[in-house]
């Protein structure tokens, strides 16, 4: 595994960013504590979970209550082991706030701003099988400890840190509880997630729009909120398909899990309003088709674009 610093960066990004669909899938979660003087808005402890880069859940010490990132959570946000979840971020934050003070005294530092996170969960590629689990700990964005599953030890990159991977591998059944998480529950969850996702995405329909920022501007076919990912936009000119003056986007995904491209015709006003412009969505729910009308352009601003468990350092 990369360093602590780097896969936070890359977890960062995956929630961020435009997401592509691979074969290979992951459940993480990110605990993070804050101490000293903060801005405005900035708890002092949050917990995000990400299934595939997306947020699936969230809780902070303002809210004080976890949250629910996508629709298809909200039947398991209604059970007892949601419930469950929210007691144990509780508990955490607790105790993230004393290890935080622990940290501070051994690292010399009286004042200032710092942070205490942990990232840990798995991947599971639905191809071949394989699974892994990984759990690391960093303080001031900087490796701090890490759990080696091979070896069921944890260690450290830091001499500061050699206290607390003692007192962690000393626990032996702590150890062996982590060992079964990572190997079986972890990736269970994450399945169990994955199917969840799958039955409210099973088939989306798209909704199709035609955009334009201003007269003067190409004219977009929109069409977003679509599962599965397959879909084809053509635009026809007086029945016959045009793709010399289109541009087609390349395919893009919502928070939801959902799809949306766009396709753009590069033409003037005079000329579409003089010949007919249809755009035609194909997707497997169906064929959608939109004419090219100023009463159908949409003259607006366009805008498409939990394991049970933590540790004290010190008791």
């Amino acid at each position: 595994m990369h360093g602590f610093a780097s896969i936070m960066k890359f977890i960062f990004f995956l929630i961020y960013a435009p997401f592509v669909y691979s074969e290979l899938h992951t459940f993480i979660t990110t605990y993070t504590g804050i101490n000293g003087q903060m801005t405005e808005g900035i708890p002092e402890f949050s917990a995000v979970t990400t299934l595939d880069g997306r947020q699936i859940d969230y809780y902070d010490s303002e809210i004080k209550k976890l949250i629910p990132r996508q629709h298809w959570m909200k039947e398991f946000a209604s059970t007892d082991m949601w419930k469950e979840d929210t007691e144990i971020r509780e508990r955490v934050q607790k105790i993230y706030k004393n290890n935080i003070h622990v940290l501070m005294q051994r690292f010399n530092q009286s004042r200032g701003v710092h942070t205490y996170q942990r990232m840990y969960g798995c991947e599971w590629d639905d191809q071949t099988e394989e699974s892994q689990g990984f759990d690391q700990y960093g303080y001031d964005g900087e490796d701090y400890v890490t759990l080696n599953l091979k070896q069921l030890r944890y260690i450290t990159p830091v001499p500061l840190g050699v206290i607390t991977t003692h007192k962690w591998n000393d626990n032996r059944a702590q150890l062996e509880f982590l060992q079964q998480y990572y190997q079986h529950d972890c990736v269970n969850w994450l399945k169990y997630f994955l199917r969840l996702r799958k039955v409210d995405l099973e088939r989306r329909a798209p909704e199709v729009s035609i955009l334009q920022k201003d007269p003067s501007s190409p004219v977009v076919c929109h069409a977003t909120g679509f599962y599965p990912a397959a879909v084809t936009i053509t635009w026809l000119r007086n029945g016959q398909e045009d793709d010399e003056d289109v541009d087609l986007e390349e395919l893009l995904s919502n928070e939801d899990g959902t799809f949306q491209k766009t396709s753009t015709l590069n033409i003037r006003p005079d000329e579409w309003k003089k010949n007919q412009y249809v755009c035609v969505v194909e997707h497997m729910t169906g064929t959608i088709q939109k004419i090219l009308t100023e009463d159908e352009i949409e003259s607006k601003k366009m805008l498409f674009l939990v394991p049970i468990f933590c540790q004290l350092i010190s008791s």
